[in-house]
């Protein structure tokens, strides 16, 4: 399947002098949006359910509310992309599509990386298990509802890996409060 991409103004000048300036050309007529410094997008991209993170961000993973809804563990849609990326980095974010960044430290920033189609675009998203344990570690700050809403609908699923949701609850220094959590919803 064919990934869909932002338009850079790098990769625009690596095909020539004519792509560039016909890029710049669609933007000046209103065909592209500018998302932000060198990266260009047409409307219906950024109407799309995914935008592409890797450019706006790169090494950037979506996580908590975005990849609960894309991985239908909430019913409730974001209201911006939600986006972890290493602490310390300096990003610059669009002032269109809203996204929320969230800097993690490096011990456990790669724990439970994978790549995913959305909506077209190649992205890398937290797996299942980490965000369900993104949920429990955060569930002041989300609220005790969305945290159970998350855990109940992750154990109804066929596809569940209760041990490795375990293991990353221990690297994630949960496992107590998720023991509870399942000794109640189980």
């Amino acid at each position: 399947m064919l990934t869909k991409s932002f338009y850079t103004s790098n990769a625009a000048k690596r095909r020539g002098r004519s792509q560039y300036y016909s890029m710049l050309q669609k933007y000046r007529e209103g065909e592209l949006v500018q998302v932000r410094r060198g990266i260009y997008a047409t409307p219906d991209q950024l109407a799309d359910i995914m935008i592409d993170i890797e450019a706006i961000a790169p090494g950037g993973v979506v996580c908590r509310w975005t990849a609960w809804n894309i991985y239908s563990l909430t019913t409730t849609i974001p209201q911006a992309y939600h986006v972890a990326v290493k602490r310390g980095r300096k990003i610059v974010s669009p002032d269109y599509p809203s996204i929320e960044f969230y800097f993690i430290t490096e011990s456990i920033f790669d724990l439970g990386i994978t790549t995913m189609n959305v909506g077209g675009y190649s992205i890398r998203i937290y797996d299942i298990e980490r965000c369900v344990c993104d949920a429990i570690k955060f569930r002041n700050k989300i609220g005790t509802d969305v945290c159970s809403e998350v855990l109940t609908a992750y154990l109804a699923r066929a596809d569940r890996d209760i041990s490795k949701l375990m293991k990353y609850a221990h690297i994630l220094r949960i496992s107590n409060i998720l023991q509870h959590y399942l000794s109640v919803k189980l």
